[in-house]
């Protein structure tokens, strides 16, 4: 039997009230009523298809993202919750994220969705500026994202993110700093913090605003590292920060090349074998066409030459050391096929070597893309 990395479970609800103009996300606004149990249904049957492909193994973590998942009514999502138990073996210890836009209505149903099985949320805030959330799209305003985080707070749940965007239409180090400030406030055992870039086919590509300058995001990244740093936050991933024992499980087993389900509309998956070889799914995108009952797109098995790639291009994104052996083990290549691109990596100043690990340089993390680029098939 191959040695199988851990399983996880992504779940994408496709709708939002409306769509934001820097979002490439499958999502799609909402015109009339969300299809709350006739969706669930379909996510139920598309998770029946793809059971073969987990064989059996336990789930370790499961996250609910979008679109805006708390778009769903508690019942709905009280009937997923039940429907993925009565189809996995569910971890007795398991994370479970679900992602929930600040909006009233939404923060009303947080306790509907812990009952559910929720334990954990990713409150999208983006920023705590009227002005700034008005240019992002964003429906709700500063006092909601605060009166969320609160109530997530209150609810003693495992864990609670807030995701705080920088770098954000003519914003000042000053007005980006003071966001951060805010959001530390409220003591969110985890934040994202990432910057905004322009990603193509959205309204921001089409009508680019003006971003800050390279220097002045520098000066923003590091004078609010510095700050999240101080308030006991600890990098651990490009833009993840978290107090200690707090790390998203989810995103960590991603980014450690870990396997996962991916149901819903757009959802990817990444399912080991037990003979070693790795099948990506992609689902069908567009609501219309997945309700329809055409979940599967495309499925494809990663070829042993892409591997490797694929392999580090999760793996150091994490600010940890990448323990060797799980190369091996999660890749079945022996570390000898890549050991020409590795002696370069390290001669190169990108990594340092140990005879447990590799660990990325301060030099690697300004270089990442040309030392992923050594990994690329020929």
């Amino acid at each position: 039997m191959h040695n199988l990395p851990p399983l996880s479970l992504y779940i994408h609800i496709p709708w939002c009230v409306q769509k934001c103009p820097y979002c490439d996300f499958n999502s799609h606004a909402l015109k009339g009523e969300v299809p709350h149990e006739e969706y669930v249904r379909h996510l139920l049957a598309d998770l029946d298809a793809d059971l073969p492909l987990a064989a059996g193994r336990e789930v370790g973590t499961i996250f609910i993202g979008g679109g805006t998942p708390s778009l769903l009514s508690s019942e709905a999502m009280q009937m997923l919750m039940d429907g993925v138990r009565a189809r996995l073996p569910l971890s007795p210890t398991a994370e479970i994220t679900m992602e929930a836009n600040p909006g009233t209505v939404e923060a009303d149903r947080f306790s509907g969705y812990q009952r559910a099985g929720i334990n954990r949320i990713s409150i999208g805030v983006q920023s705590f500026s009227q002005q700034k959330l008005t240019r992002l799209g964003r429906i709700h305003g500063p006092e909601e994202a605060k009166r969320a985080a609160k109530l997530a707070q209150g609810l003693g749940l495992r864990s609670f993110n807030l995701d705080l965007m920088h770098g954000l239409p003519d914003q000042s180090l000053a007005e980006a700093l003071d966001d951060l400030r805010q959001a530390i406030e409220l003591d969110p055992p985890h934040l994202s913090w990432y910057q905004l870039t322009i990603e193509p086919n959205t309204l921001f590509a089409s009508r680019p605003p003006v971003l800050p300058d390279d220097d002045a995001l520098w000066d923003i990244f590091e004078q609010g590292h510095q700050l999240l740093t101080a308030a006991g936050y600890e990098q651990y991933e490009t833009s993840a920060y978290a107090k200690p024992g707090y790390r998203c499980e989810h995103n960590l087993n991603y980014w450690r090349f870990g396997d996962y389900l991916g149901i819903g509309c757009g959802a990817h998956g990444k399912l080991t074998q037990a003979d070693g070889r790795i099948i990506r799914t992609a689902k069908t995108r567009h609501p219309r066409g997945f309700m329809n009952g055409n979940y599967l797109d495309r499925q494809h098995e990663v070829a042993e030459t892409e591997k490797p790639f694929e392999f580090f291009m999760n793996r150091f994104r994490l600010l940890e050391a990448a323990p060797r052996e799980e190369f091996a083990r999660f890749t079945g290549l022996s570390e000898e096929a890549i050991r020409p691109q590795l002696d370069e990596a390290l001669a190169k100043g990108y990594l340092t070597e140990t005879a447990q690990s590799w660990q990325v340089t301060e030099k690697g993390k300004l270089f990442l893309n040309s030392l992923l680029e050594l990994f690329l098939a020929e």
